[in-house]
């Protein structure tokens, strides 16, 4: 029987799956200022909405992480996407500030699975060698919703109102649910995929079968993990990383019709740009990483580099507030996001340095420090424009968690190798460990 490649097909699943989960967690950006306009709500307020999200899908990361090691993708996948898919169509019937914000919450939770399973169906069914790629396809499905659909989503906005766009959106989540439940089988399950599919992928180090996970969840498993340099290290960079684009998620449509005077047609047009540059930044930082790994570079210089150069140039974000033109600035900004897309590919190490029954737990831990941002940076940004009545210093900012997060790639991960847990899962509080 000839190889197969199912795993290509999985990796179009998942990547719907990102598409309609960005999608979802966007519209309120693209809405924020037909809602706060409703709703009367000041910058500082707006901010609150825009971060709310992040407070729950922070506080989920974890528990999400643990579920994921226990029960597996296929059954906490689909029960996040057809929940948030029904919390985002409830979003049409909101009445006020209170409901919006508990509506927030509980998308936060629901989406809560969505990147640490991504991670882990990555590292079941793609060789070592393909998985930057395979991480920089499903990514750059972010950038689809508010990228090429961009300018049918202010169409929508500007004919039917706000509430039209999320009752569209979750609809849609909720038939791909039932796609995903259909087709979605790990390596060993698939009846498709052929033997020497799955002798290949193990062969580059792929995890074709479920690693069984004893014992019960510890919190010292957390702590100890983040006394490890490497998950220190990832969990800052992840945070920078993420921080520019809840910039662009949250507040990038109210800076370019406020801040930039843009008519708001003008304002679906621009916005699609970056996130454009973005989709096409991801897919370049993949490519080049499995390209390096490919040639006999080191495995941590074939997936840091990428990163470090992405968070670099998007620091350069700063310079729009120097340009007059915004024609300028939304160049400037595009390559701001481009570069932002390439440090997203930061996910391919999660599988290298997670220990043994643990990569859904390091995948949370992960995810909930790059969404510690998304509870930071909206709230920031709102106070510094309710402050200031300016983006300029909300830029400076962003910018400078950029380069915290390069400096943090550079000097604090180190190389990348599988980190050891102290503490047992099976047994509270943990022996000595041995000199």
């Amino acid at each position: 029987m000839a190889q197969t490649r199912v795993r290509f097909g999985i990796l179009a699943l998942i990547s719907g799956c990102v598409t309609i989960n960005y999608l979802d967690r966007a519209l309120l950006g693209v809405s924020m200022p037909a809602i706060t306009s409703e709703l009367a709500l000041r910058p500082a307020a707006a901010g609150i909405v825009l971060s709310a999200f992040s407070w729950t899908y922070f506080l989920a990361q974890i528990p999400a992480g643990v579920m994921l090691d226990r029960l597996g993708a296929r059954v906490l996948y689909a029960a996040s996407l057809i929940s948030w898919s029904l919390v985002t169509l409830l979003h049409a019937l909101t009445v006020g500030l209170a409901s919006l914000l508990g509506l927030r919450f509980l998308l936060g939770l629901a989406e809560a699975p969505c990147f640490p399973a991504n991670s882990n169906v990555v590292a079941m069914w793609f060789p070592r060698s393909e998985r930057a790629r395979a991480i920089g396809v499903y990514t750059a499905a972010e950038y689809v919703g508010l990228s090429f659909l961009s300018p049918i989503l202010f169409w929508i906005l500007a004919t039917f109102g706000w509430r039209t766009l999320f009752f569209v959106s979750g609809s849609l989540g909720v038939v791909y649910a039932f796609v995903f439940v259909r087709s979605y089988r790990d390596p060993a399950e698939h009846a498709k995929v052929s033997q020497e599919e799955l002798d290949y992928i193990a062969a580059g180090g792929g995890v074709t079968n479920k690693v069984a996970v004893t014992g019960t969840f510890r919190i010292g498993e957390v702590l100890d993990l983040l006394r490890q340099r490497q998950i220190l290290g990832l969990c800052i960079g992840q945070f920078s990383v993420y921080s520019t684009f809840v910039f662009f998620l949250t507040w990038f449509p109210t800076y370019l019709a406020t801040e930039r005077h843009m008519a708001w047609i003008h304002v679906g047009i621009y916005s699609a740009l970056p996130y454009i540059a973005g989709f096409f930044g991801i897919l370049f930082a993949g490519w080049w990483s499995d390209f390096m790994l490919q040639r006999g570079c080191s495995l941590s210089l074939a997936r840091k580099l990428p990163v470090i150069v992405g968070l670099v140039l998007a620091s350069s974000i700063v310079t729009a507030n120097i340009a007059d033109s915004n024609i300028v600035v939304v160049a400037i900004l595009s390559i701001a996001f481009f570069a932002q897309a390439m440090s997203s590919s930061g996910w391919s190490v999660i599988s290298e340095v997670a220990p043994k029954g643990k990569l859904g737990l390091v995948g949370g831990l992960f995810s909930a420090s790059a969404n510690l941002s998304g509870i930071v940076t909206p709230l920031v940004v709102g106070w510094i424009v309710q402050a200031t009545g300016s983006f300029i210093y909300a830029l400076a900012f962003v910018g400078a968690v950029a380069m915290i997060g390069a400096l943090s790639w550079i000097f604090v991960i180190g190389d990348l190798t599988p980190v050891r847990l102290n503490v047992r899962s099976d047994a509270w509080p943990a022996p000595p460990r041995p000199e």
